[in-house]
């Protein structure tokens, strides 16, 4: 005997879980594979089965169904709770990132909504409208990206609507990663002679000297204290670096100290004898103006570097004197010389002095290995980039060399 089929007020045949209501529209239920029961609705049996179509491919592609009214923000709140391995400071600036620009708006859409051009259209929505820097909205991608990536592990995504929407944005607006550049030697030559003279500058002369002629990294020379150096052995210990927590909310800064970025950051430096001077200028000038060290970090104490309050210096402050010393020496130049050729220097940071060291090292032919050690890179290969891109200049600067020599010797 023939089962009948169900069927709805126009005589169509209903699949198994289709259901017409007495209002006309249409339900469609099923159960998930943990037994929990679900339903969609749509006013036409067309509608809803292109709905059913979706429902099999998540099903078959181990998706959740109880995504639907899960947001942004909840998957959010649950990153917050699994997420591991990070600093302080780092987890911090995270939550800081997505707390400021994504919770309060975009973060309540609905994963079950979310699509690629979504995730762009609120990146260009930060750029053209809150007129937020591409290196802030890196930072966010960077925690939005992940709080998504948990939404597919944890199968309630079938892909992370972020992947590459940076890199496009990036792309449509012709932005490329600023790359970043060594002194040449004529210029370094300038700032260290600028520094050098007596004037409202002369007092930043130990720290950028310090930075230029160890490489260190911002974080290690502020965080530095006495006790970390061997004068006699001639020796700097790195062991932590001072980082700097620019949380909402706060109205003063928020220092702390974290262990080196990594393991092979924990190193000796020997102290060339231009360092050893510098260290010595600082101590010297400290004990003529009576300045000592005040502050205590997470238990440390005795900074090296302090501002006249007796404060641990803030590497924003450092960064804006490079940016009054770098206008005040061009001018400096430009009065005196108006032939157009003078060198000035260029735009950099406190980071370009460490990559002025690394590039100056490349130059001596110093080992790799050593090169290593000094900088403290985990691995040979970050240091083997910066090897072949230094390498790379040198041997374009002494080519056109070599082509003076060879045009002067044609005119003999």
């Amino acid at each position: 005997m023939a089962i009948e089929r169900r069927k709805d007020n126009k005589n169509r045949v209903l699949k198994e879980g289709e259901y017409q209501r007495s209002c006309g529209t249409y339900e469609f239920k099923w159960r998930d594979k943990r037994g929990n029961r679900h339903s969609i609705s749509a006013v036409t049996l067309e509608e809803l089965r292109e709905k059913e179509i979706d429902v099999l491919r998540d099903i078959m592609d181990g998706v959740r169904v109880d995504k639907n009214n899960l947001t942004i923000n909840d998957l959010y709140k649950s990153w917050i709770q699994v997420k591991r391995g990070l600093k302080d400071n780092t987890f911090s600036n995270y939550k800081y990132m997505y707390e400021m620009f994504v919770e309060p708006d975009f973060g309540k859409s609905k994963l079950i909504d979310l699509k690629r051009s979504d995730i762009r259209g609120f990146y260009n929505y930060l750029a053209d409208e809150r007129n937020v820097k591409v290196n802030t909205i890196d930072s966010i991608h960077t925690v939005l990206h992940q709080v998504l990536e948990l939404g597919v592990e944890d199968d309630y995504l079938r892909y992370n609507p972020a992947d590459n929407a940076l890199k496009e944005l990036k792309k449509a607006r012709n932005i490329e990663s600023e790359k970043r550049r060594a002194l040449t030697i004529p210029e370094q030559d300038l700032f260290e002679k600028y520094l050098s003279k007596q004037g409202q500058y002369h007092r930043w002369y130990p720290i950028f000297i310090i930075m230029l002629y160890t490489g260190m990294r911002v974080g290690e020379i502020t965080g530095l204290r006495w006790e970390d150096i061997d004068l006699e052995e001639e020796t700097i210990s790195v062991n932590h670096t001072l980082v700097y927590f620019d949380k909402r909310n706060e109205e003063r800064c928020t220092f702390a100290i974290n262990s080196t970025k990594t393991k092979a950051g924990e190193r000796i430096i020997p102290m060339l004898p231009k360092v050893k001077n510098a260290f010595l200028m600082e101590k010297q000038y400290q004990e003529e103006l009576g300045l000592k060290s005040k502050a205590v970090v997470d238990g440390y104490r005795g900074f090296i570097f302090v501002n006249r309050f007796g404060n641990v210096q803030h590497q924003g402050t450092l960064n804006k004197a490079l940016r009054r010393i770098i206008r005040d020496c061009n001018y400096d130049v430009l009065d005196r010389d108006h032939s157009g050729e003078a060198i000035i220097l260029p735009k950099f940071s406190n980071h370009s002095l460490r990559h002025t060291f690394t590039t100056r090292m490349c130059e001596a032919g110093v080992n790799i290995k050593a090169m290593q050690s000094i900088l403290g890179h985990a691995d040979a290969e970050t240091t083997l980039d910066i090897y072949a891109e230094a390498t790379k200049d040198l041997k374009k600067s002494e080519l056109i060399s070599f082509e003076k020599f060879f045009n002067n010797q044609k005119d003999v």
